[in-house]
């Protein structure tokens, strides 16, 4: 017989763990992981509502897309363009960045796949006769670690010419140049802390839907069974 056993540990694990494959799924496809050196406004551009010249504008550079500005000299203004620069995985600038992108890809697929798998924690607490939660708490400190050696290997990409074109001449490995890091880094790196805190925190999950008032709930026959 299912029993559903809710606690406020298995919960907050749980949210915790979608919230952390989202995140590094949309770190993982953003442009934004390095802002590029600002670029002048061209003479011609000129910002209707003002009469001036527009602001410079920074490009953004991610791992396999980039955001740039399309002058659009007849109409006087211009758009933000944001898209793949690789049409296939052989054409991502660097080959440490093609070695980054898998070890996000894989980190993030088991990321997701335990954050699927959570949401039936509450129905079901055990695989095999081995506690589920144990089991997703250590997938997740594997897509932890996949996840690191893809953050390590990143920045050794910067001395690439893709990089170098947005961030000039003084860019190489392990430096920035001109540009500095956008948010999609930072939410990568948040991420992967937040990846470990959740394989730890899973064993808090498995105490809380194993503790002795749960089992009292069971031998009374309950089959819907929350804890605080």
């Amino acid at each position: 017989m299912c029993h559903v056993i809710v606690t406020c540990r298995s919960m907050l694990w749980t949210l915790l763990s979608i919230v952390v494959a989202f995140a590094e799924l949309i770190a993982f496809m953003s442009a934004d992981w390095l802002i590029g050196k600002a670029k002048p406004s061209n003479s011609e551009d000129v910002d209707n509502r003002t009469g001036g010249s527009q602001e410079p504008y920074h490009p953004t550079l991610g791992i396999y897309g980039r955001c740039t500005r399309i002058s659009h000299t007849q109409l006087s203004r211009r758009d933000t363009l944001c898209g793949p620069y690789a049409e296939n995985f052989n054409e991502i600038a660097s080959g440490f960045w093609q070695a980054t992108a898998i070890f996000l890809a894989v980190g993030i697929m088991i990321l997701c796949a335990v954050a699927f798998v959570s949401v039936f924690t509450m129905c079901v607490q055990s695989i095999m006769k081995k506690s589920i939660f144990n089991v997703c708490g250590l997938l997740q400190g594997i897509a932890g670690l996949f996840l690191i050696l893809g953050l390590i290997l990143y920045p050794a990409g910067w001395g690439c010419q893709k990089a170098i074109s947005y961030c000039g001449p003084y860019a190489s490995a392990y430096k920035l140049g001109d540009c500095s890091l956008g948010w999609a880094f930072y939410t990568a790196i948040g991420g992967t802390i937040l990846t470990f805190i959740c394989a730890v925190f899973s064993a808090q999950a498995e105490i809380a839907t194993s503790s002795d008032k749960v089992q009292e709930e069971i031998e009374e026959g309950k089959n819907l069974i929350c804890l605080l």
